[in-house]
Parts: structure tokens; C-alpha cells; sequence
């Protein structure tokens, strides 16, 4: 979502984890829908090392809260990092995935600003 909020803003942004499921998760493919941005197309990747050199900041996301995270290779290749500490939207109910998309569009939108 970050990112589809993200290109929706104009900025070059690209979604990955430490552990990607197979699949975009189709509740939060219906929840941006209302919002008028396809992610249909989007598939889960797997973060590189190149993704965060090419990188000029990596937001995480409930890095604090997953048990596999990339903080020791981002403070390594000394990168600016911003961890926003959210629940992930699997297997939760519409009404909450709406309310996490919500944050991660209000996150992004004082991103944005500050770009």
C-alpha cells in the first residue's frame, strides 16, 4: 500500500520484505481499490542489498514488531531509515486494513510534503 500510495504522489518508491508472501493480500487490494489505486499487478519481492543502496531513504514497517529484519544491513550501508510501527494487514478484517491504509496514506502524505 505504501508504495502504490507512494507512486500515486509521484514518488519513485518500491515495496519489499524480509519474508514475502506469495501473493498480494487481496483485502488490501480491495481497500486501495476504494481509494481508486489498482494493485492488481503488484507482486511481493524479496528486499535486496540493491534496492537499499539505490535507496535515499527505506521506511520499515513494524520492523520492531517482526522477528526478521534488515535493521543490521541498514545500519551497516549507513542509510537514513524511518520505522513506522504497523500492524500487518494479513488475516485482519476489512474495517482494519481500512484504518492501517489509512495510516499508511497519512504517513506517506507527510512524507511527501517533507520530499
Amino acid at each position: 500500500m505504501a508504495e502504490a500510495f507512494s507512486r500515486s504522489h509521484g514518488l519513485l518508491a518500491s515495496s519489499a520484505g524480509t519474508r514475502p508472501a506469495p501473493a498480494v493480500n487481496p483485502v488490501a487490494i480491495q481497500v486501495m481499490n476504494e481509494r481508486m489505486i489498482d494493485m492488481s499487478q503488484q507482486r511481493p519481492k524479496m528486499v535486496t542489498t540493491e534496492m537499499i543502496q539505490d535507496a535515499d531513504l527505506v521506511v520499515t514497517m513494524g520492523c520492531s514488531l517482526e522477528k526478521v529484519c534488515p535493521l543490521p544491513l541498514l545500519t551497516q550501508m549507513k542509510k537514513k531509515m524511518i520505522d513506522w510501527t504497523l500492524e500487518n494487514p494479513k488475516d485482519k478484517p476489512i474495517e482494519r486494513v481500512r484504518e492501517i491504509r489509512d495510516d499508511i496514506d497519512n504517513r506517506v502524505r507527510d512524507l511527501f510534503t517533507k520530499v
